[in-house]
């Protein structure tokens, strides 16, 4: 079956950098877009970044854009999330998410739209 699995979180200072990585296995990991949310107890979970099926294309929150860089290895079957200038607001558990339609070009947050979510790993920002 489909597994995320995200790694790398932890503690940072602000205006520090952190790297999420996230393992998948059970599918054909190159057909597939990926991206990363975050959730803070008691809001809705937040996209942060998306990178469509081939890597060619990568797309960014405003809430983090600038800060944050998207990749993807398919022949590791790995996605990762490269977090600079880390704020306090920033503290979250990360999830990255698999897109349950193949090929797709255009970035979606729409929850409904991702059929796999990894356990998340959490972040924390604090001096």
């Amino acid at each position: 079956q489909v597994q995320l699995v995200e790694a790398g979180g932890g503690l940072a200072q602000p205006g520090g950098s952190l790297t999420l990585s996230c393992a998948a296995s059970g599918f054909t990991f190159g057909d597939f877009a990926m991206s990363w949310a975050r959730q803070v107890p008691g809001k809705e979970r937040e996209f942060v970044a998306g990178i469509t099926w081939s890597g060619f294309s990568k797309f960014y929150a405003d809430s983090m854009k600038g800060r944050v860089a998207i990749s993807r290895d398919n022949n590791k079957n790995t996605v990762t999330l490269q977090m600079n200038s880390l704020k306090d607001e920033d503290t979250a558990v990360y999830y990255c998410a698999k897109d349950r339609v193949s090929h797709a070009d255009v970035w979606s947050t729409d929850h409904d739209r991702y059929d796999s979510w990894g356990q998340g790993t959490q972040v924390t920002v604090s001096s």
